[in-house]
């Protein structure tokens, strides 16, 4: 008699066991997180160096995964949950969020279209609507109307969908289907984001059809530049059709003039796409709602829970003011996708807002953060984060060794050494090697200038003085 087939599989009550195990070491390394040096000391090949060069031909224990991930990739990486890494912009995650995200990964919903998982769906376009409302955005931007939000993987994903959408819109379809003419101009502010170009070379643009304008002192893009550049295309026979404004630029979080760019996009036909990564998330509290000026004439607007709203990677909010814009941009609808519910016309299928087919049950995640803290307790940890930063921002001001580089309302301040790029880097290169803290750099007025992002879940004031008093001790 044949023996039965031997199942490899997990069983579920040994999941259930890893699993407490698996929650245990994350709210220890929580908990824990401090006490490790902020970036990675491990040398380039350290950690391969410690992997088998071969994969396991039997399985292995959970008890030994767990050990491994201990003792060899921890001490791989860079805690972005610190309360000390001050670099980049937030990579904020929550319990909340941590809790959702195990669902979702134990649902193991394929969310393509609203038949595979209407919940999905549903409850995506739900909590969507509630950002709409929670950061005072135009109601254009909500399902109720002609628009509607959607989960992207990233801000570089929105812009390239607001991208493509624009240059059909533009061009009346016809690049769908006949490729780009070389003609078709983008701008953006001179301290925009990197992604744009990448997203201009993937849309078919091309890096030298994409225009940087000058900015002003504070590193906002000057509107009556972008009016010239425009001018002078349009006289060159070229064919302006997308304008990026930003609210928070990556360098210094400058907040672009979103209305008088608008009056500019207006008057030339051109689609307004608002990148607010980061700094949008400060619009949940009415006080600083002024970097929403103008977002009402925008097309297209994004933002990231995922670095300041404590949802953990990835989840980037995108809306557009015409969802059909973006629909008819880049639906294609192949027989085994064809189903009564989407024929129907009478429910969204979130593949045609974005690039890929396959999409996670990313709202649950955000849909857990928004009900657990509630909007008020969101709204103190963001005015909580922006008070430490203006501390800040008054120490370095008051100080005999550093000065103020721009003058930014919310919660990244740049700064640097009095005496010049030597010295800012000399201080920047020690506070980062002790482990206490990481900050990361970049130029300004072409001027080596640290940047001093405050917005990490588990942040308190104690941590800021710390850093200022390393900081001040480096500057010596």
């Amino acid at each position: 008699m044949n023996q039965p087939a031997r199942n490899y599989h997990m069983e579920l009550e040994t999941f259930r066991r890893h699993g407490h195990a698996a929650v245990d070491w994350v709210v220890d390394y929580l908990k824990n997180v401090e006490q490790y040096p902020v970036l990675s000391r491990v040398k380039p090949g350290g950690i391969r160096a410690q992997l088998p060069e071969h994969p396991p031909q039997q399985g292995e224990s959970f008890e030994r995964m767990l050990a491994d991930v201990q003792n060899i990739i921890l001490p791989g990486i860079t805690h972005w949950q610190s309360p000390n890494f001050f670099a980049f912009f937030p990579g904020n995650s929550s319990p909340p969020a941590i809790l959702g995200e195990i669902i979702s990964a134990g649902l193991g919903v394929q969310g393509m279209l609203w038949a595979t998982s209407p919940a999905c769906t549903e409850l995506e376009t739900h909590v969507l609507d509630w950002l709409v409302e929670m950061l005072g955005l135009p109601e254009r931007f909500s399902s109720k109307s002609r628009g509607g939000g959607v989960i992207q993987h990233s801000a570089s994903d929105a812009t390239l969908c607001a991208l493509l959408a624009a240059r059909e819109r533009c061009t009346k379809g016809e690049s769908n289907h006949k490729g780009g003419n070389g003609r078709l101009v983008a701008y953006a502010s001179a301290h925009a984001h990197s992604s744009l170009e990448k997203d201009c070379r993937i849309a078919g643009i091309g890096s030298d059809n994409l225009r940087l304008i000058a900015v002003d002192e504070n590193f906002a893009m000057r509107p009556a530049a972008l009016e010239a550049q425009i001018e002078k295309d349009l006289a060159a026979g070229l064919t302006p059709f997308f304008v990026m404004a930003c609210v928070g630029t990556t360098s210094s979080l400058a907040l672009d003039p979103v209305r008088a760019v608008a009056d500019v996009c207006r008057k030339h036909g051109l689609w307004l796409h608002v990148d607010a990564a980061m700094a949008g998330t400060a619009g949940l509290c009415p006080e600083f709602r002024f970097i929403h000026d103008g977002v009402e004439d925008a097309d297209s607007y994004v933002f990231n829970p995922h670095k300041w709203m404590f949802t953990n990677f990835d989840c980037t909010a995108f809306f557009v003011a015409d969802r059909q814009a973006l629909i008819g941009t880049l639906s294609i609808l192949p027989e085994y996708l064809r189903n009564q519910a989407s024929e129907a016309g009478a429910v969204i299928d979130y593949r045609d807002w974005h690039v890929p087919l396959g999409r996670r049950f990313r709202a649950l995640k955000l849909w857990f953060v928004i009900r657990h803290y509630g909007v008020e307790g969101l709204q103190f940890h963001i005015r909580e984060h922006v008070r430490l930063a203006q501390a800040f921002k008054q120490w370095v001001r008051e100080s005999r060794q550093f000065e103020l580089v721009v003058d930014c309302p919310l919660n990244l301040i740049c700064f640097r050494h009095r005496d010049g790029d030597a010295a800012t880097e000399r201080v920047h290169k020690a506070v980062n090697e002790s482990g206490a803290m990481y900050l990361t750099h970049t130029k300004l007025n072409d001027r080596y200038t640290l940047r001093m992002n405050i917005g990490q879940t588990r942040t308190e004031e104690r941590h800021v003085q710390m850093a200022w008093e390393r900081l001040s001790e480096a500057a010596k």
